[in-house]
């Protein structure tokens, strides 16, 4: 088991940063990529960014060149640094941890709540 913990969600306001943290513990060998999603009310959990053990990285295009994914393996940490924030941008934000190989084990933090407004 892989537990998640999520922080620096907030209010901030439009052009504003917020920089989300997701630090795991337990099973982390198990694991070979971490990621952002996020909700918004009435909508589906989309993709916002990943990064693997090999710190390759990728984007949903309406994030890229606003939003870094960042990973501190010594504090098996990801961070999400968020630049330029839009009123689109609010909703839960959502830390996931996977693998790419069987057992193909899949985790999901708690959630935390970014609103982006003025």
């Amino acid at each position: 088991q892989v537990q998640l913990v999520e922080s620096g969600g907030g209010l901030v306001q439009p052009g504003g940063s917020l920089r989300l943290s997701c630090a795991a513990s337990g099973d982390i060998l198990s694991i070979n990529v971490m990621g952002w999603y996020r909700q918004a009310p009435g909508k589906q959990r989309d993709l916002v960014a990943t990064i693997t053990n090999s710190f390759n990285t990728n984007y949903a295009d309406s994030v890229k060149g606003r939003f870094t994914i960042s990973r501190d393996n010594a504090k098996n940490t990801v961070y999400l640094q968020m630049n330029s924030l839009k009123p689109e941008d609010t909703a839960v934000y959502f830390c996931k941890a996977y693998s790419t190989y069987s057992p193909y084990s899949n985790y999901w933090g708690q959630g935390t709540q970014v609103t982006v407004s003025p």
